[in-house]
């Protein structure tokens, strides 16, 4: 039996595959299945308030997910899937709640990985699959990456290499009367607009990664300025790509290596102000978030 296969028949049983997508990789179970759905937020200790983005390997298939599919819905999934966004749309029952947090909407993505979407395919079923890593903590884009992180709590990872867009999808919501951008990514709201005009941008339960520390290394992640004090090193112009695709792209490998090092502070020289850096901006300041103590210790 060869592993997509094999990763087919765990899914289908309602175990835990991870695989790579163009983003990072994902810890998948059959979205159908609240038992198989509940293991993820346990192999994760994910809290259930956070919903789970859904993948599916067509446009039909989501549609068969969508209580409503409206127009800007059929037009953002043509212009960008399959590809790093989530559309975010009222569900039909059949969604268990669990995958959506309770609420009545659910995001939908088509992942454009090889791997991911010959997976799909395979098990012919829609697919929960959020970061396979532990809860806030930095997200895998390569195979080791997940095993580091999640060990024995995956029941197989297929591994497709290091992931290409290297951050998160961009997440929009078409759920409200207003189409909303509620987490940023490489796809930016300049290039959402131009396909189905203009759009908000905020934040929402709706989504993923909402936390205000999230994408976190161990080590701090500092913004500006290094410290006089402590072993650190910088991240800028001279060990980071300049432009955003390259930069996301490298960017939570490298940490993953700076994490090995045992340095006291990461610190991160500005970013450009632009659309196409929001969401690599957005990743950094959750990431050099204060964490919240533990107030049992």
């Amino acid at each position: 039996m060869d592993q997509l296969t094999q990763a087919a028949a765990l899914l289908r049983a309602g175990r835990l595959v991870a695989f790579p997508t163009e983003t990072v990789y994902g810890l998948g179970a059959n979205a159908l299945d609240e038992t198989a759905v509940r293991r993820i937020f346990e192999a994760k200790g994910r809290p259930l308030t956070s919903p789970l983005i859904v993948h599916v390997d067509s446009v039909g298939m989501a549609r068969s997910l969508a209580l409503k599919w409206p127009e800007a819905a059929e037009l953002l999934a043509g212009k960008f899937w399959p590809g790093p966004l989530t559309i975010i749309v009222s569900k039909k029952a059949v969604v268990p709640d669990l995958v959506t947090a309770g609420l009545p909407s659910v995001g939908l993505r088509m992942p454009a990985h090889p791997v991911a979407l010959a997976l799909l395919r395979a098990v012919q079923l829609p697919l929960a699959a959020p970061s396979a890593n532990r809860f806030t903590q930095l997200s895998p884009t390569t195979a080791q990456h997940v095993r580091a992180g999640l060990g024995d709590a995956v029941d197989l990872i297929l591994d497709g290499g290091p992931c290409a867009v290297g951050i998160e999808s961009t997440v929009i919501s078409l759920a409200g009367e207003v189409p909303r951008i509620l987490r940023a990514g490489m796809i930016s709201q300049p290039e959402i607009e131009a396909v189905i005009g203009p759009v908000e941008t905020g934040t929402g339960a709706e989504s993923p990664g909402q936390h205000p520390k999230h994408y976190s290394p161990r080590t701090p992640i500092l913004l500006g300025d290094a410290p006089a004090t402590g072993r650190g090193i910088r991240l800028d112009s001279s060990n980071m790509p300049a432009d955003a695709a390259g930069y996301a792209a490298k960017l939570y490998r490298v940490l993953h290596e700076l994490d090995q090092a045992n340095y006291d502070w990461i610190s991160i020289a500005p970013l450009p102000e632009t659309a196409e850096w929001a969401g690599i901006r957005d990743r950094l300041q959750r990431a050099a978030h204060p964490a919240v103590p533990d107030p049992g210790v």
